[in-house]
């Protein structure tokens, strides 16, 4: 039965060709956005180069000071004084990366201008964080005290810079009219990464701003805890400390600052405050926003499929004159949707490959490199093929009900 159902819908969606197009179109275009954007979110979301101990870090990157009687505030990135002086010293921190917010110098090599976007860090940033070093090694803390002018370059930055030189430790560097002695190369970070991402990354000694006692700044700072189950108590230690921090002045009489799970921080930047996470409402829109996206070819298909079906009409009213029942016409309908949805699907999971390679040689964010999530990927066929099979249902109700005279007619 299943064969003869088969053939059927093949024979029928080479009959209609437009309405075949159409159908599958929506559907490959429909599981080819869906997979490349869960490719992104999987590459935003999940730990990877260099941050591979999420599970274990806190992060920390904005305080503000308000006054709520007026309803006015000041917030910023933090300064290297509050997160040594503070956050360093909480007895259930094992290391506290601490890095720059992200600067730009300018670098000249035969006549061009190479654009590089630095970063001050400290010696343990290189622990908490997991670098691939291609050659050379990260700066230490005695390097650090001694203020040297050394620094860390990136695999683009060596090829920009140097050319095709197979080694660049011990050479110098020049940005801003200051020369670097190269002591390692990493490999390229991707800016979705952004407070990790650097083509130059240099001891904090050398920032004027590391003198300051204030506690805003341009710095943030990564938390690790020494084992997972540490987590929840380094983060109720981290707020009874914020909870004593002196205010900077009488024209203030709140501070807040966070230290939050790498998916907090994120929700808070995209729609919360110092105040609350929006970890709900950003997942909560998301998942609408998911359902529309899906909701909407499916809305098409349902119409398609009904203009599809009322053209057969005469074949409907012959099959049901020589005895085929409702529930059969049904099924067969709902089988030739089911084959189109699968096809569709096959196609999207192509053009998906195809979509995914063609941002990654495009390199549309630098050094990000898209992959396909095969659990991602097969949870996105089943709904495919769910909503095929809702976008089937609606329709093959209707041909089910239509009179045999009145469908003859037709």
């Amino acid at each position: 039965m299943l064969k003869n159902y088969f053939k059927i819908a093949i024979a029928v969606l080479k009959r209609r060709k437009f309405f075949t197009f159409i159908s599958l179109f929506g559907i490959s275009l429909t599981l080819t956005i869906l997979t490349v954007a869960t490719a992104f979110v999987d590459k935003v979301l999940s730990p990877e180069y260099p941050d591979y101990k999420r599970d274990r870090s806190l992060y920390v990157s904005n305080m503000e000071f308000k006054n709520t009687k007026e309803g006015w505030m000041n917030r910023n990135d933090v300064s290297y004084y509050f997160l040594d002086h503070y956050v360093s010293r909480l007895k259930s921190v094992d290391k506290v990366a601490i890095s720059s917010s992200p600067k730009s110098s300018n670098a000249y090599i035969n006549n061009k201008k190479i654009v590089l976007g630095y970063k001050y860090t400290n010696a343990a940033y290189w622990d908490v964080l997991e670098y691939k070093f291609l050659e050379g090694k990260p700066f230490s803390k005695k390097q650090i005290d001694n203020a040297e002018l050394i620094a860390v370059i990136s695999k683009e930055t060596k090829e920009a810079y140097f050319g095709n030189e197979k080694s660049v430790v011990g050479k110098y560097i020049s940005a801003d009219n200051i020369n670097y002695r190269v002591i390692g190369v990493v490999d390229n970070v991707s800016k979705t990464l952004r407070n990790l991402a650097g083509d130059m990354y240099l001891p904090y000694t050398l920032s004027r701003e590391v003198s300051s006692n204030s506690l805003m700044g341009s710095f943030n700072g990564i938390l690790l805890a020494k084992y997972k189950a540490d987590v929840p108590a380094m983060k109720n230690e981290f707020n009874q400390m914020v909870s004593k921090l002196p205010l900077p002045s009488t024209e203030f009489d709140k501070l807040y600052c966070n230290a939050d799970s790498f998916f907090d921080s994120m929700t808070r930047r995209l729609g919360g405050d110092t105040t609350n996470t929006a970890t709900t409402r950003v997942v909560a829109v998301s998942a609408v926003l998911l359902l529309l996206f899906l909701l909407l070819p499916t809305i098409n298909l349902v119409n398609i499929n009904i203009t599809r079906i009322m053209e057969r009409s005469s074949e409907i009213g012959v099959r049901k004159a020589f005895g085929a029942s409702s529930r059969t016409l049904v099924f067969q309908f709902l089988v030739e949707n089911m084959i189109l949805t699968f096809m569709g699907a096959l196609m999207g999971l192509v053009f998906s490959v195809l979509a995914i390679s063609f941002t990654n040689n495009a390199n549309v964010i630098s050094n990000m490199k898209l992959s396909i999530n095969f659990t991602v990927l097969f949870y996105s066929l089943i709904v495919c093929l769910f909503f095929g099979f809702i976008s089937g249902v609606y329709p093959a109700w209707i041909m089910s009900r239509l009179n045999v005279v009145k469908a003859l007619k037709g």
